[in-house]
């Protein structure tokens, strides 16, 4: 489960893989309700687009913005359920989130040891992600946030190694680059068929 992540700031990659201007800013960690950059795509235009949204989705109905210090993973095993999150998913609000790198606790000394988690060729990553929109009651400001998918990662040779040796493996899905365009484009039943630990780049423990 990714609580913590480290946005990018790699105009170039940005550029190449989705023909998109990054805004570069102040490298920073983004925890629960901090903005991220994510790109999506219009189902009704097909144009591509990108910008800062908040990690933690918040549904329409949520009564205030705090709610997304809880949604910012949904279980791709029940995302299409759940009510957080299934008008999101059902209406193929499909995003990838852009990250640098991730954070997950590894216990293999016996003590949580916070590890940053990369792609092995050192490149930035695109996480599987959806998104939805809320407007704030009082100001009338509408907020875009999102939340990371996460699927079982117990044959995961790096993911694995992490959380709790009793706990449940989780991880989210960073996207092979050839599988960006097929995420965005995504249909409910396409979407779950990318959520899988053979879509995922090779990852490996950071310094």
């Amino acid at each position: 489960m990714c609580v913590q992540y480290l946005t990018t700031n790699n105009v170039d990659w940005v550029k190449a893989h989705f023909d998109l201007d990054l805004t570069a800013s102040t490298r920073h960690d983004v925890f629960p309700t901090y903005p991220g950059s994510i790109i999506l795509r219009s189902h009704n235009t097909q144009r591509t687009a990108i910008g800062p949204a908040r990690f933690g989705l918040i549904p329409s109905w949520a009564k205030d913005e705090e709610f997304g210090r809880h949604t910012y993973n949904a279980r791709s095993e029940t995302v299409s359920e759940k009510p957080s999150y299934r008008h999101a998913w059902s209406n193929r609000h499909y995003a990838l989130a852009l990250a640098d790198a991730f954070y997950e606790p590894c216990y293999e000394t016996g003590k949580a040891v916070r590890t940053k988690i990369a792609q092995a060729n050192r490149e930035p990553m695109a996480i599987a992600s959806i998104w939805d929109k809320w407007t704030e009651p009082e100001t009338g400001e509408l907020i875009v946030s999102f939340s990371m998918l996460t699927i079982g990662a117990s044959d995961h040779p790096v993911m694995n190694r992490c959380h709790k040796p009793e706990d449940e493996k989780r991880t989210i899905v960073p996207l092979r680059p050839e599988l960006f365009n097929d995420w965005l484009n995504a249909t409910p039943e396409t979407a779950n068929a990318l959520l899988n630990l053979e879509s995922m780049p090779d990852l490996i423990f950071a310094d």
